[in-house]
């Protein structure tokens, strides 16, 4: 049975639909830098989990001193510090912040730097086991550099 014009355009039409799919869905994932100790182990597991939950991970390994640079001039509170900084859609995310409050952060967009979630708590992404995790706050980073708690997680 011969293929009439209307049946070709459609199979052709598909098979477009179906070869731009996949750089669809990779344009469709949040782009986020992550700029981390090269030697931190921690900061590689977060990572790994930011892909996992469909993040486009890119990292700079940068040194102590220059990543400190980088959290003051960005305006990063020292209480709020942590061992990596993420920039993602003019936001800053400050330590091991949980893929759900990323994406709350990118639906609800305030007026804000980002989030941190201050120091290493343990359980915390990246920090071990979730079944295991001490209580922690994410923070909300306000431009004024106060901040107010974004998520609480109890321990578990």
């Amino acid at each position: 049975m011969p293929i009439t014009p209307l049946h070709r355009r459609g199979l052709l039409m598909g098979a477009l639909a179906v070869t731009a799919l996949p750089g669809m869905l990779r344009a469709a994932a949040p782009e986020i830098h992550v700029l981390k100790d090269r030697n931190c182990g921690c900061c590689s597991s977060w990572v790994k989990i930011l892909r996992q939950e469909g993040f486009a991970v890119t990292t700079e390994d940068t040194h102590n001193a220059a990543l400190i640079r980088y959290k003051m001039d960005n305006g990063i509170p020292p209480k709020m510090a942590s061992c990596h900084t993420a920039r993602i859609e003019g936001y800053l995310i400050e330590g091991h912040v949980p893929a759900a409050d990323i994406r709350r952060l990118l639906e609800e967009r305030p007026e804000a730097r980002g989030l941190a979630v201050p120091g290493m708590p343990y359980g915390s992404p990246g920090m071990g086991p979730e079944d295991e995790r001490e209580a922690y706050d994410v923070h909300l980073i306000l431009r004024d550099g106060t901040t107010r708690v974004f998520t609480h997680y109890d321990a578990a």
